[in-house]
């Protein structure tokens, strides 16, 4: 099958895409959330990405039970946790070195080794015997009747055509459509033992990453929730776009690219602090109070931390003016060793709101679920 770009007819629901998306590119995606709070978003939907991004090859892992795992800092709970982990740590990975490094065969290489690291190879794990390693021998698809190059010489020669395509040279126009054809191409590929769809996934990551889809330093885009909202719609169009023919693939690059332009949306809300604040942070620190996972004086600290974002030891004061230093002193450690509250970046007496990575995320996930921010749904 060859590879090639699309050339959408001016008037189709596609150019419309591309268009809606690369305005969307060039308005650069900022907004009124602080850099510190938007971080703690960025962990979030990445721990996100790696759930649903298993989900798909059936680890049946629940969002409330990966939140408890990250909570216990535990180093090791079975596979299927480490499964997602390493999806996280591969995310990482393509967050620190992609600029420097761009997409070559052997970054793809690196990121197939984070994905299977650990794991038990096939029929009992997620693994693979050969990790980094393109293969050389046969595979099948599950639920596909597209049957992948058999041989190493056609496996190697179709990743090198792959790798040439995404670092071509085209107009900026055809960004948006040259990611999701390596996407399907790469599937098509299938060029690893096992993991090629985690690989594939985050190869689409990588590719927006790299083309500017971020939000300043925090890249928060979860590419995956495309694709594991319906799995079945995802099969459906890999198996139009095998076809080869333009109506399949174009059918593949519209769904491809709405998926990314409703994405990029729920990023916008999320830049806006006043949404994020009212809808998200504030009602999951109520539910911590109600839960009695903080007191009553850290509810009142931590909501003052929601409503100014940035605060400093003088506001805390404010609040509670009968209290000694002393007092005032030992709640903010309290709440520190808690990790719910944390210092500035040079600044020991300036404090922002955590929730990523302590009981606060109990509450934090329920809103964002509730608001349609999470595409995996527990059970």
């Amino acid at each position: 099958m060859e590879l090639k770009l699309l050339q959408p007819g001016f008037d189709s629901s596609l150019t419309d895409l591309i268009i809606d998306l690369e305005h969307l590119r060039q308005k650069r995606l900022t907004g009124t959330t602080h850099p510190a709070v938007f971080f703690q978003l960025k962990q979030i939907f990445h721990m996100l990405e790696s759930i649903g991004s298993a989900r798909i090859e059936g680890n049946n892992t629940t969002v409330a039970a990966f939140v408890e795992t990250r909570i216990e800092e535990r180093p090791f709970i079975n596979e299927d946790i480490q499964e997602i982990r390493n999806i996280e740590e591969a995310i990482e990975f393509i967050d620190e070195c992609i600029e420097a490094r761009g997409i070559t065969k052997s970054f793809l290489k690196e990121l197939h080794q984070y994905i299977v690291k650990g794991l038990t190879p096939p029929p009992h794990g997620e693994g693979d015997h050969t990790a980094g390693a393109l293969r050389n021998h046969g595979v099948e698809i599950t639920g596909s009747s597209h049957t992948p190059p058999e041989t190493f010489q056609e496996v190697e020669a179709y990743i090198d055509e792959l790798v040439n395509f995404i670092n071509e040279e085209h107009a900026a126009k055809y960004d948006l459509l040259k990611v999701a054809i390596a996407h399907h191409r790469f599937m098509w590929i299938h060029p690893f033992g096992n993991g090629n769809g985690r690989t594939g996934r985050l190869l689409t990551y990588a590719m927006l990453v790299n083309q500017g889809f971020k939000v300043d330093q925090a890249r928060i885009l979860n590419p995956t929730a495309i694709f594991c909202i319906n799995r079945d719609q995802y099969n459906e169009q890999l198996a139009l776009a095998d076809t080869g023919d333009n109506a399949g693939l174009e059918s593949w690059c519209e769904y491809v690219l709405s998926g990314l332009k409703d994405e990029i949306g729920k990023i916008d809300r999320l830049t806006d602090y006043q949404y994020l604040s009212k809808e998200i942070l504030l009602p999951a620190l109520k539910y911590a109070h109600t839960q009695k996972i903080v007191t009553d004086n850290e509810f009142k600290i931590l909501c003052l931390a929601i409503g100014k974002q940035s605060l400093q030891n003088s506001d805390i004061r404010d609040l509670f003016p009968s209290q000694k230093s002393q007092a005032i002193s030992r709640m903010i450690k309290r709440l520190k060793d808690k990790k719910m509250l944390a210092s500035e970046p040079g600044n020991q007496r300036r404090y922002h709101i955590c929730f990523s990575n302590n009981l606060l995320i109990r509450g934090v996930i329920p809103q964002l679920a509730d608001h349609g921010f999470i595409p995996v749904k527990d059970d």
